[in-house]
């Protein structure tokens, strides 16, 4: 099959975001914040993990560490027990605190809006930074996690594995003003209905736009050995 002409490519993702337009018109992230620093330790705390086992962590964290200066002071033995039940969590702990201390050293205890010193925080990659920005700050982006990178490849809006290049390859298509609710509704549908082992393609909207959607064959033809003519074979 001949390459995709850029053309039907952005015409096709037009009418992607269309349609996820209408099946989450109220998307946005599932996390649970307040502040700019909570949605920072929040979103470090949720690689590989679910925002509802970070959701569940978070309020006892924050009650006890509500701040940058506070979660600075502490060590993250401290912070173990606070966030336990999610993945990785020893690595995050000292991750959230680093990050909290770089903030009071280098940002008066507040979280940055520049998108390079967001990056240079302990635990802190362009998905991280993305998130944040978009939501914290209204800064467009799209933060590219394993579901925005299987839809993007599934919909051959991208061919690679690697974040960056799938976040690159989808800020081509998609005008800015829409990158924030994109990665969201991406993030919705591939929880909902392209799933990664089994996607439904058949109650899927973006079907008619997806190259990777399955669908129904016709049944093969045969010749009925009395009439001659051809028929569907049942079935």
């Amino acid at each position: 099959m001949p390459p995709e002409r850029i053309v039907n490519k952005r015409g096709r993702a037009r009418r992607v975001l269309a349609k996820l337009a209408r099946s989450y018109p109220d998307a946005a992230s599932e996390l649970s914040f307040g502040t700019p620093f909570e949605l920072l330790v929040a979103t470090i705390l949720s690689a590989q993990a679910t925002d509802a086992s970070v959701n569940a962590a978070t309020p006892a964290l924050f009650a006890a560490y509500p701040d940058a200066p506070r979660l600075a002071k502490a060590a993250p033995r401290q912070i173990e027990p606070f966030i336990k039940t999610i993945g990785l969590f020893r690595t995050k702990a000292k991750n959230i605190v680093a990050a909290a201390r770089q903030l009071v050293e280098q940002h008066g205890g507040k979280v940055p809006e520049d998108f390079q010193a967001l990056l240079a925080l302990p635990g802190v990659g362009r998905k991280t930074a993305n998130v944040v920005a978009s939501n914290a700050f209204g800064r467009p982006g799209i933060a590219v996690d394993t579901h925005v990178g299987r839809l993007a490849r599934r919909l051959r809006f991208s061919r690679h594995d690697n974040p960056d290049k799938v976040e690159k390859d989808l800020e081509k298509l998609f005008d800015a003003k829409h990158w924030t609710f994109l990665h969201h509704a991406l993030i919705l549908h591939g929880r909902r209905v392209c799933h990664a082992r089994s996607p439904a393609c058949e109650s899927c909207r973006l079907a008619a736009d997806c190259p990777s959607a399955a669908r129904p064959h016709p049944p093969p033809m045969s010749r009925s050995a009395t009439s001659g003519k051809t028929t569907r074979k049942a079935r």
